[in-house]
């Protein structure tokens, strides 16, 4: 092939260019096909294939923040983040599964869920959007946004079970979960239990 006409160096420059594309959808098409052989293979059982957990004690992770995800797998695995169910599930995973995971689970769709007590979800609604300015509570809207979306560095609430937020509460107000910025136990510390409730049936139907 006669490469020294314009036309045909143009061609290899974008043969060229093409490489790192292609290296890249491999790498990702690899990190997928990993993602699923640990998801069918461990977190299915808990957390279902597309995030949606069928147990409230276990978390919703459609949707969750893959990099947020990724870095309480790893506290998971160094005992930052105490669990004896968790622990022996990520013990053998890399960093790169665990990023890989991340990616997978924040890809899933998450599902709209009903709330089971709409009087009460309407109180938690007033606590996650202005606190409780009698008691210092802080709004939980100010750092996981108005919709409970989150950021790579703070998780994605809206959805989730409200027995496993409550209970998330409970061991951040205990310092049983030490894990994650001590703004949270600060904030749950002053939540009552009415506020507490409230706050984790809002979220429940949030989307």
């Amino acid at each position: 092939m006669n490469t020294s006409t314009p036309f045909h160096r143009s061609l290899l420059f974008a043969g060229l260019c093409m490489l790192p594309l292609l290296a890249q959808a491999q790498q990702s098409a690899k990190d997928q096909a990993r993602a699923e052989e640990i998801v069918q293979g461990k977190c299915f059982i808990c957390h279902g294939v597309d995030g949606e957990s069928s147990s409230p004690v276990f978390p919703r992770l459609a949707g969750q923040h893959g990099a947020y995800m990724a870095r309480q797998l790893a506290d998971y695995r160094s005992g930052k983040r105490k669990s004896s169910t968790m622990q022996p599930m990520v013990e053998d995973l890399s960093a790169e599964d665990f990023a890989a995971l991340g990616r997978y689970f924040e890809s899933r769709t998450p599902l709209k869920h009903a709330v089971e007590d709409s009087d009460l979800a309407q109180v938690g609604r007033f606590i996650f959007m202005r606190g409780n300015p009698y008691t210092g509570v802080a709004a939980c809207a100010s750092c996981h946004g108005e919709k409970g979306h989150g950021t790579p560095q703070l998780p994605r609430i809206a959805g989730q079970h409200a027995q496993y937020t409550e209970n998330q509460l409970k061991a951040f107000n205990k310092r049983e979960r030490t894990n994650d910025n001590a703004v949270m136990h600060a904030i749950a510390s002053k939540l009552s239990e009415l506020e507490l409730k409230a706050v984790s049936a809002y979220l429940s139907g949030l989307n």
